[in-house]
């Protein structure tokens, strides 16, 4: 992950975030008493979102991850 400080971000703001979303990277944003910060396009942030969505329910959680690893193994059927 790519990070910058917090006085180079604040000057620099609009081509962090073009760069975020051009090359879909996160920047860590550092300050130097903490409470540093990542910022992320908003296509990643949806992905991260519904990532966590569909794992909250364990049953499907399970059926994904069985799903995955018959994708792994080459063992995939037609529909």
């Amino acid at each position: 992950m790519r990070k910058t400080i917090y006085s180079v971000a604040k000057g620099n703001l609009a081509s962090i975030m073009d760069q975020v979303v051009q090359d879909c990277t996160p920047i860590l944003i550092t300050r130097q008493n903490g409470g540093d910060c990542v910022i992320i396009s908003s296509a990643e942030y949806a992905s991260l979102e519904e990532t966590a969505y569909l794992l909250r329910s364990s049953a499907n959680a399970k059926h994904l991850l069985k799903s995955l690893e018959q994708v792994n193994s080459g063992n995939l059927q037609e529909r």
